[in-house]
């Protein structure tokens, strides 16, 4: 059964930094993109960062020069390294990857979901 953990959410001060961790474990084959999204709520999920096999991103415009998305390849883990945060990054982050499944080919996994809460 494969599944990804989440761990690293919690509450800061606007202003201080969070780093998220996401580990894919169980029988894998192979981890193609990997990724953070985030829900707030009464808003839909939506792209914070997202990372290739081979190391080229893609952020969101509200999060732009503030987090960092970085991935471990041998240890099928993916990290968002969150600065400078402010109130409205307050939201349920959740971790994504594609996984290979033999005769599937790639399908999308999810994360449970950590919280992170920025006060003002």
């Amino acid at each position: 059964q494969v599944q990804l953990v989440e761990s690293g959410g919690g509450l800061v001060q606007a202003g201080e930094s969070l780093r998220l961790s996401c580990a894919a474990s169980g029988r894998i084959f192979s981890v193609n993109d990997m990724g953070w999204y985030r829900q707030a709520p009464g808003k839909q999920r939506g792209l914070v960062a997202a990372i290739t096999r081979g190391g080229s991103t893609n952020y969101a415009d509200s999060v732009k020069g503030r987090f960092t998305i970085s991935r471990d390849n041998v240890k099928n883990t993916v990290y968002l390294q969150m600065n400078s945060l402010k109130p409205e990054d307050t939201a349920v982050y959740y971790c994504n990857a594609k996984l290979f499944a033999p005769g599937r080919g790639y399908e999308d996994y999810w994360g449970q979901g950590t919280q992170v809460t920025v006060s003002s």
